[in-house]
């Protein structure tokens, strides 16, 4: 039996930022007010990233420049982790690098395979100001590195060769979201 309210079941789905919206291109603001409306944003988050099958969600890609991220992430022993941050900030990657295939809710229906650190570490606080603290592993370490990188106004394709970036630019071309500033974005790096 749960005694917490499934995190997003009272949150409304807010329309996704893509790439090239100048909100995920931009360093996001400090969280200063910590009322109503950050608890608001965190739920709202959630649903869309649930409805969007997500496993993060930045609050840059629902389009508010703020340094918060949710997450519903299994590592790769598919330990399930869930949660938010608010000010993340990314104190140690390290570890071996790993390349695996990395998509993002932004870049729908895209993949590159994409260089991350094997280990994580994200410090900041929850909405009510309490501090926490997430290690994570393998998967999971991917995608609190991805989280922050947004925060930081970076999507995957900015981590790719240009190689890797010509052959995802070729691959949004095709795709029902794509714009010629979309796909010009990710050629000229």
């Amino acid at each position: 039996m749960r005694n917490r309210p499934i995190p997003g079941s009272s949150g409304l789905v807010r329309p996704m930022s893509l790439l090239a919206d100048p909100v995920l291109h931009a360093p996001c603001e400090p969280v200063t007010d910590f009322g109503a409306g950050l608890a608001r944003l965190v739920e709202d988050m959630f649903a869309t990233m649930y409805a969007a099958q997500g496993v993060g969600l930045a609050a840059n890609q629902v389009g508010v420049g703020l340094r918060v991220f949710v997450y519903d992430c299994p590592d790769d022993e598919d330990v399930r982790h869930l949660g938010h941050v608010v000010n993340p900030r990314l104190v140690e990657a390290d570890g071996f690098t790993v390349r695996g295939p990395e998509g993002c809710l932004s870049l729908p229906g895209l993949e590159a395979p994409t260089e991350r650190f094997d280990r994580a570490v994200v410090e900041g606080v929850r909405t009510d100001g309490s501090p926490v603290r997430i290690e994570g592993t393998g998967f999971f370490a991917r995608c609190l590195q991805h989280e922050c990188d947004h925060l930081d106004g970076l999507v995957y394709a900015d981590r790719l060769s240009p190689r890797r970036r010509s052959r995802l630019a070729r691959a949004a071309g095709k795709s029902s979201w794509a714009t010629p500033e979309r796909t010009a974005l990710l050629r000229e790096g």
